[in-house]
């Protein structure tokens, strides 16, 4: 298979089950999922709760193994590599914008923020760091233990983790959904000026406006890829969400 220059992100035929129970059985909770996305372009997951948004993320980015099928980021399978080698490709190239934060609460907000550099040995550019903060609205002390911090600071702290770390994908799990609507509005139009400088980026969210102004909107329905629409206007998702449920 030739992977094209600019492909970032190539998944083939993705299934994924889980066991039930303790039983031998499976629930098949994604369904023979194929799409790409090129480096630059901006991609919306959307569907109902319980879909399958997290779980084709997971599978997409690196972190859950799908049950079948194939998973290619930046040319590499990242399920082939050896452990230590899967983890410093996901530090290297993917940032990881999760639900849960993913932060250590017995650290700072602002080691929270430079670990990953720290971890490769990188550059930490402390002024990048404070104008990030400082334009994400985020209002407590970056010495502040995260632990001692609002759901919504700490959104805001994993946020700007991954945008000093020039990753070359991003994978976004509802990146705003714990920010009031001006936080939320700052931090899509950081991820839309990361995506116009080359940056690909995948993000589940449940807001049909966020997902209508990204370039690319991919609707799912009971683990089924349903619709993948370029270009999406709200209409055209709310339609698609609405048809899926009929």
């Amino acid at each position: 298979m030739v992977i094209m220059i600019n492909q970032v992100i190539n998944i083939q035929n993705v299934t994924k089950s889980v066991s039930i129970g303790n039983s031998k059985q499976t629930l098949e909770i994604l369904h023979d999922i194929s799409l790409t996305a090129n480096a630059g372009e901006f991609l919306s997951i959307v569907g109902p709760s319980g879909s399958g948004k997290s779980t084709l993320l997971n599978a997409m980015s690196g972190l859950s193994k799908p049950t079948s099928g194939q998973v290619t980021i930046l040319g590499t399978n990242p399920y082939q590599l050896r452990p230590a080698k899967a983890a410093a490709f996901r530090r290297d190239q993917i940032g990881f914008i999760f639900q849960s934060y993913n932060l250590i609460p017995a650290l700072p907000a602002f080691d929270n923020i430079v670990l990953p550099l720290r971890l490769a040995h990188r550059k930490v550019d402390k002024e990048k760091i404070t104008q990030l903060l400082k334009q994400i609205n985020f209002e407590a002390n970056p010495s502040n233990f995260v632990s001692d911090l609002s759901g919504g600071e700490q959104q805001k702290v994993a946020i700007v983790r991954v945008l000093v770390a020039n990753s070359r994908v991003i994978f976004a799990d509802e990146p705003t959904g714990a920010l009031d609507t001006v936080s939320r509005k700052i931090i899509f139009d950081l991820l839309r000026h990361l995506a116009n400088q080359g940056v690909c980026i995948i993000m589940v969210t449940h807001d049909i406006e966020m997902a209508a102004a990204t370039d690319k909107a991919i609707t799912l329905s009971d683990g089924h890829l349903e619709k993948v629409i370029d270009d999406p206007t709200a209409e055209e998702i709310f339609q698609a969400l609405n048809e899926e449920k009929s």
